[in-house]
Order: structure tokens, then sequence, then C-alpha cells
């Protein structure tokens, strides 16, 4: 009896080690990637990928992944440190832009103005110039060559020796002052081009991150990813159009607004089912690429109005890396290319949609670049 209860209960331990062997063998294969032809239907998007999928995967095991390896693991980390690369410009925007003046435009004078003689020089200045209270009048009132004058009087003399050009010193710190004093420069369409660029990074990581754990999920985290696209491409134009026409009301908000028109119009087509078929990856493409295309217009006016001007050809300059990167980053997407050539080969590393985020990352860092050209100009120049 005793011996028969105890080939049981050893009967029933090893049942119960098979089973527990058995479930951590099926977690393991449940949990396994997959290959192309084992996807659901809504999953199924490049067809040259052909392996280290995940499937329908709890929403903790999606998590988890994004420190493990598949074939979209560098799709999550090449937009997600983009967007903390962002995060820290917007951080430093924040804190040091506002002194952009202050610093570099000073630094031909490196002589006539250290550390020391900024202070005193702001000391002299408000010493000379009128009350805050009669200052703010003073915008009113007058205009900008008489704030000049003021500001070129207020100056000391030490700063009166010539320079290697035929303006003095003192004239040269007027100019740089005074558009100051006038109208200081907002910062507004700088701050939403960063926060459409780390929005759009952001839901970009999101997506890739989370879009295998069910149908579902996967549909919004698309409408999420082309809504990011879209408000990359808008707010991008913010800070070329607001700066270059600034002086021009009618023509910055006819091209803010058609560009915002634009832009809404893209999320509201996105939103569509049938759009997020593997067969309109062109039509998906050639859309985002239009929008951006439609900058030609404003980048050409500026021209137009401000050629010769240095800043404007350095800006534009700036602007045709940014479309040229992202010009490029939507043909390699649409193309998929290099993964097309050798299909299984580009699985976890280098294929298109890697290629496309790392351009985006450095077309959007371009136009960052482009933004602090336009701010130097215009806080020195004003209208």
């Amino acid at each position: 009896m005793n011996g028969g209860d105890s080939n049981s209960m050893e009967n029933e331990r090893a049942c119960s080690g098979k089973q527990g062997k058995g479930k951590r063998l099926w977690k393991k294969v449940k949990y396994q990637l997959v290959e192309y032809h084992s996807l659901p239907g809504y999953l199924r998007d490049n067809e040259y990928i052909l392996g280290h999928y995940r499937s329908e995967w709890p929403m903790k095991q999606v998590l988890l992944s994004i420190f493990t390896i598949h074939n979209e693991t560098l799709n999550v980390w090449t937009h997600l440190i983009g967007f903390f690369i962002f995060l820290a410009l917007t951080i430093y925007t924040a804190m040091k832009v506002p002194k952009v003046v202050d610093l570099n435009s000073l630094q031909h004078f490196p002589d006539m103005l250290k550390k020391p003689d900024l202070h005193r020089l702001q000391s002299e200045l408000l010493t000379c110039l009128p009350s805050m209270l009669d200052l703010h009048k003073l915008r009113e009132e007058i205009s900008s060559w008489h704030i000049k004058e003021l500001l070129y009087n207020c100056l000391p003399e030490r700063f009166s020796s010539s320079n290697h050009t035929n303006h003095s010193v003192k004239e040269d710190l007027a100019n740089i002052i005074a558009p100051l004093m006038i109208r200081p420069i907002t910062r507004w369409p700088f701050f939403a081009f960063l926060g459409g660029a780390m929005f759009c990074l952001l839901a970009s990581s999101i997506c890739h991150l989370l879009s295998c754990h069910s149908e579902r999920i996967a549909y919004i985290m698309l409408r999420l990813d082309y809504a990011g696209i879209a408000a990359l491409i808008s707010t991008s134009f913010y800070p070329p159009v607001y700066y270059s026409f600034m002086c021009y009301p009618f023509f910055c908000n006819l091209y803010l607004g058609f560009i915002t028109v634009l832009g809404i119009a893209t999320i509201l087509v996105s939103l569509l089912p049938v759009f997020q078929n593997p067969e309109f990856r062109t039509i998906r493409a050639s859309l985002f690429f239009g929008m951006g295309l439609s900058g030609a217009g404003p980048i050409l006016h500026k021209l137009y109005l401000f050629w010769g001007e240095p800043e404007v050809f350095h800006t534009t300059g700036y602007e045709i890396l940014m479309g040229a990167l992202y010009g490029i980053g939507a043909l390699v997407y649409a193309t998929r290319i290099p993964e097309r050539w050798m299909p299984g080969k580009f699985d976890i590393a280098g294929h298109s949609h890697q290629l496309f985020h790392i351009l985006v990352v450095a077309g959007a860092y371009a136009h960052y670049r482009a933004g602090l050209v336009y701010l130097r100009w215009r806080d020195l120049r004003g209208c």
C-alpha cells in the first residue's frame, strides 16, 4: 500500500515535472520569432524581409522586446534615440538660444568686448538710455533709425576706433542692439518645429514597438505614425516661412495657412483603413513627398526678396540638404532598397526602413541648424 502510494506520488511528480518543462518550452516556442509566411495579413508589409518577426505577442512581452533582437529593434531605437537628441536640443534652445545674439554676434569684437566689458557696457547703456517705461514708449513713437542714432550716441568713445571695414565699432554695435530693442523676435515657430520633430520620432518608435500586439493596436499605431510624419513636415515650414515673411504678414499667413491645411488633410486621408495596405506604399511616400515639395514656393520667394544676403543663402543650403535627405529617405522607403536585391540578408540590420529613419533624423537636424541661422538673422536685422 505504502509502496503503491510512493510510486503514485513519484509518477505525479514526474508528470508535473514534464508539464512544467512543457509549459516553459511552450513559452519559448510561443514567443519565438516567426517568418514572413507565418504572419497574419495585417503584419505583412515587406515581403523582402523574410524572418525575425514578432507576431501577436502579449503586451508585456511586446514591451520587453525593446531590449531584444528582432527585425524592428533598430526601427525602434533609431527614432527613440532621435527623440532624445531633439529633446536635448529643445532644452538647449530654451536655455541658450535667446542669448545667441549677445554671444555670437559680438564675437568679431574679441579685443574690445571681453566678458567684464560686456557688463560694463550694459551699465553704461542703462545709465544713458531712457527708463524702461520711456523706452517702451520710444519703440512705438520713433523709427529704428532714431533708436540706432540714440544707441550710437550712448555708446562710449572707446568704441570709436575703426575696425577692418569702413564702419566704426560704435556703428556696428548700434546696428546689432537696435533691432532687439525695437522688436524682440518670437521663438514659437522654432519650438513648433522642435515639438513636431519630437512627436514624429516618438510616435514612430512606439508604432514599431507595439504594432505586433494585435490588429487593433497596429491600426491605431499606424495612424499615429502617419500623423507624426505629417506633423514633422508641416511644422518644418514654420521657422522658414515665419522668419522669412514676418515683415510681409499676407504672405506669412498665406504660406503658414496652406501648409497647416495640407498637413491636416494628409492626416485625415491617412485615417482611411485602405491607406495602410502594402500596395499603397508608393502613394503614401508620394503624398508625404508632395507635402515637402510644396516648400519650394516659399524658398524661391524668400530668395527673390532677400537675394544677396548671406544668411538667405546659408539657410537655403540647409533646406536643400534637408529636402535631399528626406527625399532620399522617401525613395528608399518606397523602393525597399537594399532588401529587395537580397531578400533575407537585411532582416535584422540595414533594411530600407532603418535607413529611412536615419535620414529623417539627419534631415531634421539640418533644419534645426537652419533655424538657428534664421533666429540670429532676424534678431540682428529686425524688419
